[in-house]
């Protein structure tokens, strides 16, 4: 049996003016886009603008709903209660899936941003709200979530079809969770650190601790960031290499 693997990028990041990450080049090698929906970044010029070249592309279309902060770009945790949660979950994928609906696509998937993606994978309460929103938006949408975390427990619950998530240019901690931005070597800066991570992931379900060790994650889906300055460069070495060790990329 053959391995599989989807990659996945954050997608139409940037809002009015403001341009944000490498959507042009990153679209030839993932396999799915996650797209900003108004809140942490997005509107409705560049939502509209990403959902046509991603179906141009033929890349899988997912919602990626933040909070409501624009000036840390959804990365700070807010003290919303879980119906505040349903409610933005509810409002961003509905925006979006609108804008696919439009332009002739399907929506496949939904990918909380940033601190409401560590919030889910934290809080069951915050997690079943997200769950619930997109089960109730259309329960054949898949809900991307963070290896191990309570975000994906709780998608199983409510029958959603769920995407185990690593990431190749994140260091982890011992206990599968991801080393904070805020702490040293949480990031791979360096290639080959982020080839050899993505393969691990896939082929033996290892990924790189902060301390030069490993731990077990489950990658049904890699995240390719696309904000840094050799982004897309990245983007096609890690494809490449999985599809050189026999490893089939496409979207789940």
């Amino acid at each position: 049996m053959k391995l599989q693997v989807d990659l996945n990028a954050d997608f139409g990041e940037g809002y009015g003016v403001y341009s944000f990450g490498q959507d042009d080049a990153l679209l030839p090698y993932v396999t799915s886009v996650n797209i900003a929906c108004g809140f942490h970044a997005g509107d409705p010029h560049t939502m509209r603008s990403a959902v046509e070249k991603s179906i141009a592309a033929g890349a899988a279309i997912g919602a990626h709903p933040g909070l409501p902060d624009r000036l840390g770009f959804g990365r700070r945790e807010l003290a919303i209660a879980p119906q505040e949660a349903y409610e933005l979950v509810l409002y961003q994928v509905g925006a979006l899936q609108a804008f696919v609906k439009a332009a002739g696509g399907k929506l496949a998937h939904v990918k909380p941003h940033g601190a409401l993606y560590h919030m889910a994978g934290a809080s069951r309460g915050i997690a079943d709200a997200i769950s619930l929103a997109v089960s109730h938006i259309d329960k054949g949408l898949m809900l991307f979530g963070q290896s191990g975390s309570l975000l994906l427990e709780s998608g199983r619950a409510h029958d959603l079809s769920v995407v185990s998530e690593a990431f190749a240019d994140r260091t982890y901690r011992k206990d599968g969770t991801l080393t904070p931005r805020s702490e040293r070597n949480a990031l791979l800066t360096k290639n080959e650190d982020a080839i050899e991570q993505a393969l691990g992931m896939v082929r033996k379900g290892k990924a790189l601790t902060f301390d030069g060790g490993e731990t077990d994650v489950r990658a049904d889906t890699i995240c390719l960031h696309g904000d840094g300055a050799h982004a897309a460069e990245w983007a096609k070495a890690i494809r490449t290499a999985l599809e050189h060790n026999g490893v089939v990329v496409q979207a789940p």
